[in-house]
């Protein structure tokens, strides 16, 4: 946090390392599903790493957002528990969520990874609820919005 660089340089950093993390996760999982049978296409494949890597810049950056506010390694784990878990779960990965209570429909509405997992449906099953580009339209004005949030709250953490 003292480097002669600003403080934004610094975020952005570790969310491009947040993102080849990610990558490299998906580049296993994409090989697994060529060697099991699942036929790509090259547009599907350039979709599904754009839809990636904008995922991975969004979560990263709230996450970093998130931990510039903490001041223990604990806290911090324990804010990121109860964020990432109900991300998750609310995106649509497990189950359906066609039919859940309205209240949870705000929370889905806010959730960049619903937008994530649908596009990637889109992509690679050609069956999402919405078109690709609506789904990725939305997952980069979150991953703007993200992205801007966490590089105000990183600017303003104070250094230990």
């Amino acid at each position: 946090m003292v480097a002669p660089v600003s403080r934004g340089i610094i975020f952005t950093g570790k969310t491009f390392g947040g993102m080849t993390n990610s990558l490299v996760q998906v580049s296993i999982l994409l090989t697994v599903g060529g060697i099991i049978g699942i036929h790509y296409t090259t547009l599907s494949l350039v979709q599904t790493v754009v839809v990636v890597l904008l995922l991975s810049f969004s979560l990263t950056s709230l996450g970093l957002a998130l931990g510039s506010y903490m001041h223990s390694l604990e806290g911090f784990q324990m804010i990121v528990s109860f964020v990432v878990f109900p991300i998750f779960f609310l995106s649509g990965a497990l189950f359906s969520i066609d039919n859940l209570p309205d209240w949870l429909s705000i929370l889905i509405i806010i959730d960049p990874a619903t937008y994530a997992v649908d596009a990637l449906r889109n992509t690679m099953l050609g069956i999402g609820s919405k078109p690709f580009e609506v789904d990725i339209s939305i997952l980069i004005a979150f991953t703007a919005g993200l992205g801007v949030f966490g590089i105000l709250s990183f600017r303003r953490m104070k250094a230990i």
